[in-house]
């Protein structure tokens, strides 16, 4: 007996200075594949690498009871604006360390020991799951292949994050 995929839903938050709808090639990736998992995306939106702005659009989406995971892209590096994990982790109820870690061990096989610089997170806030990543469209593929794809799978056993967020399905609080 095959149970089906329950849709979740998805804002989508790129984090760039200089990144248009139109040139937003890691953002349009990660809207691309969670429609094609079967997900809705609940929201998209761009905006500068700043903590404060970056802060106000994911807690409003936490906020939201209608949007179950947020997935940012950009700004976890070590360069001059990138803010995203100061403008994200203090939001967050409990810490899924165990995502930047699997990140970096997948993110090795495709950039060697640079995977050290990428600072993605994950975790949840309000039974809403929260995941950062790099703004690479690489990096996109791969947490979203690697991790992202499964965990999201009200389907996928022994355990993932869909059902935490479903109402009536997990643990929330």
């Amino acid at each position: 007996m095959s149970e089906p995929m329950l849709p979740l839903a998805i804002a989508v938050l790129t984090i760039s200075d200089t990144r248009t709808e139109a040139t937003d090639r890691s953002g349009q990736s990660l809207v691309e594949r969670l429609s094609a998992a079967g997900h809705r995306l609940a929201d998209r939106q761009i905006v500068p690498d700043d903590v404060y702005r970056i802060r106000a659009v994911v807690s409003g989406w936490i906020a939201d009871p209608q949007i179950q995971v947020v997935l940012t892209t950009g700004g976890t590096g070590f360069t001059g604006r990138d803010s995203t994990p100061e403008a994200v982790k203090v939001l967050l109820d409990k810490e899924i360390e165990g995502f930047g870690e699997l990140f970096r061990q997948l993110s090795w096989e495709e950039v060697g020991s640079s995977t050290v610089q990428s600072r993605c997170l994950g975790g949840l806030a309000n039974a809403t799951v929260v995941f950062c990543l790099p703004g690479s469209t690489g990096a996109c593929r791969t947490g979203w292949d690697g991790i992202l794809a499964e965990q999201l799978d009200s389907r996928h056993k022994p355990c993932n994050f869909a059902n935490l967020v479903l109402p009536g399905r997990g643990q929330h609080g």
